[in-house]
Formats: structure tokens, C-alpha cells, sequence
């Protein structure tokens, strides 16, 4: 397997992309995942936000990442699919950042849904809405060979049910779904139980473990959380990313784990790799 992160670890420190992608460096990391801005941002431009831009040249951004022998595992383009404006807002912009994606080299794209019940809808409406939807990004998704990852992140995508549903809304080897161990925990889900049932179709994995403190506020009144304030292996789902880690393993998996949790500058996520690194050992894993 290969581990990498994602650079919303460094939100809270107003890293820029460069930086974390010295950081990836340093710390012998070569997939990195980030955030796609599609337009102008004041903080971005200022080198306030560790994400990238659509604007940003793919090629030159390529030799950039190839400078410092890191590639992209994902990019997330993860705006709310299930509700009213995903058709307006949403959609544009994950076809968008699929052709951006297929051009700088990175193999998927990440989409979700809201984090709750649409205003407005009723779920078959919305479910019927989401179909439209990922039937339209997926013809773009074929045509570039960029897989679209569904991920465990609202309302609809951590019910196994609704899950199942959105997999099938195109018989196409291109939609899939990226895991995360957090979401699903934090939704009240049984992560290990989640993945086992689609482990078929994961192309990608969140690495997430949830603070106790968290966990008695939230776990099954959230659906999803953006980062985790907790080191993996200090938490109360770290029992179950292990396990999801050995159900990978035997399921053949080599794909990337991408960390995400809230990285303090540098010392917690540093602290989460360890971890993980650790954990892959002790389970016969080999990672890059």
C-alpha cells in the first residue's frame, strides 16, 4: 500500500501547497491529496490555504510535484451533490476538475453529498437528482479515465443502502468509492462492516481516527467531520482502522491511505504516520 495525506492537515496553519509539499518531502511521503479552488480566492493568493487552484497550469504543476517526487493520489472536489444546487454548482465544477485531474497526471477525483437531509426534497427526489448528476460527470469521468470516488461523507453516502444505490447509478468501472474510517464511525456506521461490504469498489482510502470527547458529542448525530483533532492511534475508532487495514490487505488492496487529521503544523500528523507506518508493519503490510 502507499500512504500519503491530504493537505487540509495544514488548513489551520495557513500553510501554502508548496510548503506542504516540502513537508511530503521531508517526511519520505510521495501522494498528497488536496483541496481543488475553482476560481479566485483572496487567502489562496496569498499563500494562506494548502489547496490548488483550477486556474493553476497542470503541466507546470506536474514538473513542479515531479521536483519534489510527489504525485497526486486525488484531488477533492467534494461539493454537495444531493441538494438543489448541486446541479448548478456541483456539477461544473467536479467535470471540471476531471479534465484539470486527467492533465496534471492524478488518477481520481473525490465527490459526496450533503451532510444532511435536503431542504426541500424528499430522498427519492434527491436521489433521482444525484443520478442525473454523476450520469452527466461520469460520460466526462470515461472520456478523460479519471475515476470519480463517492465518499462516506453526508446524509445519503453513509447509509450502506444509499451507498449501494449511487454505485450503481452507472454500470461504469470508473465510479467508485473512496473509504473513510472517520466518517463512517462518526455517522454511527461500523467501519470494518462498511468497508467489507464495498471493498470491491474502493480505489481510496481516508485514514481517520475520532477523539473520544468527539465521539460522545457526535457519533450518530454527524455524518461526517472535515478533519480529526486526534492522532491515529489515539482515538476511539483506532481498533477499527486496523482492522480495516488487514480487510484491505486480504482483499489485495495497493492502492494509497491518505491521512487526514489535523496536523498542528507539522507535530500530530507527524505523530499519525508514525502510527500508521507502525501499524502497517506489525500487519505484514508493505508501504511506500
Amino acid at each position: 500500500m502507499k500512504i500519503g495525506f491530504h493537505t487540509d492537515a495544514f488548513n489551520s496553519a495557513y500553510w501554502s501547497f508548496d510548503r506542504c509539499l516540502d513537508w511530503a518531502q521531508q517526511n519520505g511521503l510521495h501522494y498528497v491529496e488536496c483541496g481543488l479552488i475553482d476560481g479566485v480566492s483572496w487567502m489562496h493568493g496569498l499563500g494562506y490555504q494548502p489547496h490548488v487552484a483550477l486556474y493553476e497550469d497542470p503541466v507546470l504543476l506536474r514538473r513542479k510535484l515531479d521536483k519534489y517526487e510527489v504525485q497526486f493520489s486525488q484531488v477533492d472536489a467534494a461539493f454537495p451533490l444531493s441538494g438543489e444546487d448541486g446541479p448548478l454548482r456541483g456539477v461544473p465544477y467536479v467535470m471540471k476538475a476531471i479534465a484539470w485531474a486527467a492533465q496534471v497526471g492524478c488518477p481520481c477525483v473525490d465527490t459526496t453529498d450533503g451532510l444532511h437531509r435536503p431542504d426541500g426534497l424528499s430522498d427519492a427526489e434527491a436521489m433521482t437528482l444525484m443520478k442525473r448528476s454523476y450520469q452527466q460527470i461520469m460520460r466526462v469521468a470515461e472520456a478523460h479515465r479519471v475515476i470519480v470516488n463517492i465518499e462516506p461523507h453526508g446524509y445519503f453516502t453513509t447509509n450502506p443502502a444509499a451507498m449501494e444505490q449511487m454505485l450503481g447509478f452507472r454500470d461504469c468501472p470508473f465510479l467508485r468509492m473512496n473509504m473513510d474510517t472517520g466518517n463512517t464511525f462518526i455517522a454511527g456506521r461500523d467501519p470494518v462492516g462498511f468497508l467489507r461490504r464495498f471493498r470491491a469498489r474502493v480505489s481510496h482510502v481516508h485514514i481517520k481516527d475520532v477523539s473520544p470527547s468527539l465521539a460522545a458529542v457526535s457519533r450518530g448525530a454527524q455524518t461526517g467531520i472535515a478533519v480529526s483533532h486526534c492522532a491515529l492511534g489515539e482515538g476511539v475508532n483506532a481498533k477499527n482502522i486496523r482492522k480495516c487495514l488487514a480487510l484491505l490487505r486480504d482483499h489485495g488492496y495497493e492502492g494509497v491511505l491518505s491521512i487526514e487529521c489535523e496536523g498542528q503544523g507539522g507535530p500530530l500528523i507527524e505523530k499519525s504516520l508514525a502510527w500508521l507506518r507502525g501499524t502497517l508493519d506489525e500487519l505484514s503490510i508493505p508501504c511506500e
